[in-house]
Order: C-alpha cells, then sequence, then structure tokens
C-alpha cells in the first residue's frame, strides 16, 4: 500500500530505532516527522535522509515539556491539518544494578518522566488530529520488561514500572477511543542501538519492521494489544 500524503510523527527520531523508523516509513511513502529534542540532531539526522531523497521533516520536541510537545501539536497542525500515525518511540533506561528502593529516586521520576508521562502527554496533544479526520494509528515502543510477569524478577525495576504503566497507558486509551483511531504497544526486543549496547542480537533495521506493519493495520485490525516480533502477547 502506498501512503501518498499520509504524514506520520516519529519521537525519537534522531537515533537507533527512531531514525530507522523515519527512514523505512518514509520510503514506504510517508510524509514524515522526525522529531526530536535537540535541535543539531535532528537536523543533521533529517539531512541524511534527505540525501536518499527522502520527505523527512524536523520539528523539535522534548517530550518531558508539556509546552515543547504543544507547540509541536500546532506546528504540525498548521503544516498538514492532521496526522496519522504517530510512533511513541523516545525512551530512557536510567537503572543502575541496584535494587528499587536502595536506587536513587531520581532514578524512577526520570524513568516515568520520559517512558511513562511525556508518551502520555504526546498522546494528548496530538490525538485531536487523528479525532477530526477519525483516523490514526498511535504504536508506542514498549518491552518485554514492561509484561506483569517481569515484576516478580529483581533488577531494572525504574525500567520496569515505566514499560508497565505504558502498557497499562496503551489498553485504557484504546478502550476510550472512537472511530477507526487505534492503539497498540511493541516490543522491539533487545536491539543494538546505543540503548541496547552492542551484545544485541536484532539490528534497528529488524527493530522497525516489527513496529511499522501496525501502521497498515486496517478497521478490523488490533486495538490496545501488545506485540513482539509481530506475535500478539498476552498482557
Amino acid at each position: 500500500m502506498v501512503h501518498e500524503r499520509q504524514v506520520a510523527l516519529v519521537t525519537g527520531g534522531n537515533r537507533g530505532i527512531g531514525f530507522e523508523l523515519v527512514k523505512q516509513l518514509a520510503f514506504e511513502g510517508f510524509k514524515v516527522v522526525l522529531a526530536s529534542r535537540d535541535q543539531e540532531k535532528g537536523n543533521r539526522a533529517v539531512k541524511k535522509l534527505k540525501e536518499l531523497d527522502l520527505d523527512v521533516l524536523f520539528v523539535m520536541m522534548d517530550i518531558n515539556d508539556q509546552e515543547s510537545i504543544k507547540h509541536a501539536a500546532l506546528n504540525i497542525n498548521d503544516r498538514f491539518g492532521k496526522l496519522d500515525v504517530l510512533i511513541n518511540n523516545a525512551g530512557v533506561y536510567l537503572d543502575e544494578n541496584k535494587e528499587l528502593l536502595n536506587m536513587d529516586p531520581a532514578i524512577l521520576e526520570n524513568s516515568m518522566a520520559t517512558n511513562f508521562f511525556g508518551a502520555y502527554y504526546v498522546i494528548r496533544s496530538f490525538i485531536p488530529l487523528m479525532e477530526k479526520q477519525n483516523y490514526g494509528r498511535i504504536i508506542n515502543v514498549s518491552s518485554e520488561y514492561g509484561e506483569m510477569g517481569e515484576m516478580s524478577y529483581q533488577g531494572k525495576g525504574a525500567y520496569k514500572l515505566s514499560k508497565l504503566a505504558l502498557n497499562g497507558l496503551t489498553q485504557l486509551i484504546a478502550a476510550d477511543l472512537n472511530g477507526d483511531i487505534k492503539i497498540n504497544a511493541v516490543d522491539p526486543g533487545w536491539v543494538s542501538t546505543d540503548m541496547g549496547g552492542p551484545s544485541a542480537p536484532r539490528t534497528s533495521e529488524q527493530a522497525a519492521e516489527s513496529i511499522i506493519w501496525l501502521t497498515d493495520i486496517g478497521p478490523n485490525g488490533p486495538n490496545g494489544r501488545f506485540f513482539r516480533y509481530g506475535r500478539q502477547i498476552e498482557w
């Protein structure tokens, strides 16, 4: 399917999985907005993609800053009047090798601020652009560490809680949606990026492919579900 004139937004799009998502969406024919909190890095990433003759533009957006999110939403509304696809990719992994109650509480607070509240405020600001056309696809990039079963194991507590909350947010918003607007969460696996490290077995290309297919689901497609490598996982 060629997505002529469809608009997609990817947060944290200047590197890693986000950069690959922007590239693959643009190759599929989307008009892609690459969002990053770093203007220099964002513009540099867009320049690389434009050298491949891809239709990509940059918008500065810090998902830890509600005013920045609102400004980006107004910018995209002024430019396009709509948004078809939103991929909440931006995230952090800040955990130290400590028990949850013994780590600096700021690690948990900052993890929740980005991985949960950041996605929440982005969705809250951009979903009106989908509602006015009665169509949209939202994808939250999550993790297997956000599954309830993972809470029984020690370690990575701040990251786990933030992704568990993100998964819950996915379900709650799905229950509230009307029309042909769908939201799902995806675990891209352990990916060789700055966050995942060089030992990870999956590439950014493989991770992006496991996410992008959810942009193309029809009106009877999944909503409020969690996927790993294209396979639905029970919450």
